[in-house]
This record gives C-alpha cells, structure tokens and sequence, in this order.
C-alpha cells in the first residue's frame, strides 16, 4: 500500500507539470517571453521523471546519493525554473545570466559536488523569486517559496535524518503546488494585464 502512494506522489509530480506545459503553449501572449513557459513546466515534470527512474536503482528507497539521474533531475529542474524565471524578465542581460547560472548549476554537480549544484539552485529561485514578484505582485506567489523551497526542504532534510519514507511521499506533492502556483499566477496576470 505505501509503496502505491509512494509511486502516486512521484507520478503525479511528473505527470502534471508536464500537463501544464502542454496547456501553456501559445498561451499567456501578454507575457513577454512566453515560449519559454511550456518548456518550463515540461523540465520540471522531466526532471520528476528522471527523479522516478533514480529510485528504481535504489527500490524506491530515499539514498542520498549521486548518479546520472539525480544528475538529470537536478538539470531538468534548473532549466525548469530559469526558463519560468526568464520568461517574465524583458531586459536581456538577465535571461543570459540566469542561463549562465543555470549551466553553472548543471555542471558543478559532476566537477564539484551535489552541494554546489545546490548552491546555484538557491540563486536560480532567488532571481525567479525577485523576477515573478516585481512583475506579477500576486499574493498567491508566496505559496511557492513555502511549498517549492521550504516545505520540500523540510520534507527532505527529515527524510535524509530519519530515514524515515513517510517524508519522501510529501516532497512529490510539494513541488506540484509550486508548479500549479506558477500556473495559477500566470492565468490571472493575464487579466491585470488586460
């Protein structure tokens, strides 16, 4: 029974920010930079995926550890976010930033270590922090730090202390209510932007 929750909560995880995607594509046209919002929510179900492929080495056991797919899954989620980060920004040097960024981010978790790749995630949802508020001023952004950093943080750090996969099925979810919320907000911009 555990085991099928704990599937569902990764599945879901991958499945609907990737249905967001898909539902994003010639969407949002008062968005400056919006061809970079589907392939936004499609890196982040990706990275899900890839996520779901690591735990079938470690019988869906929760291991901190490094291989190809955590890899993927930390790559497919900093290109998630810089591309929903950079699709708001109308100044150039900012997406090229992030980009550089987000390269940094990918490329450090084989030459350095996992806990560098980290580093440049914390940056990269600081600029898609600073970059939705200054554009969006939206309330509901705010579930997004809760749900997508603090809570999927807390969730993690517990599961890496205890041991104990009861926290491993709440991560899943957590990150779904971020990429709802950047779902959600981007639909209602685009009546303030009306």
């Amino acid at each position: 029974m555990f085991f099928s929750i704990l599937l569902l909560a990764h599945f879901q995880a991958a499945i609907i920010p990737i249905l967001l995607g898909i539902r994003s594509i010639n969407k949002f046209k008062h968005i400056s930079k919006n061809k970079f919002i589907p392939p936004g929510f499609i890196f982040l179900g990706l990275a899900s995926i890839s996520e779901m492929i690591d735990h079938t080495q470690t019988f869906w056991i929760y291991v901190d550890h490094s291989s190809f797919f955590n890899w993927l899954f930390y790559s497919f989620l900093s290109l998630g976010l810089t591309c929903l980060s950079i699709s708001v920004v109308k100044n150039k040097f900012i997406p090229t930033t992030n980009f550089c960024i987000s390269l940094c981010s990918i490329f450090s978790y084989f030459l350095f270590d996992k806990s560098f790749a980290l580093l440049f995630q914390v940056i990269i949802s600081i600029l898609l922090i600073i970059n939705w508020q200054r554009v969006f001023k939206d309330w509901l952004f705010i579930l997004y730090p809760i749900f997508g950093i603090f809570f999927t943080t807390f969730f993690g750090t517990r599961l890496s202390i205890s041991g104990d996969q009861f926290w491993h099925v709440l991560i899943g979810p957590s990150g779904t209510i971020s990429a709802l919320t950047f779902y959600l907000v981007l639909k209602r911009s685009g009546k303030k932007f009306t």
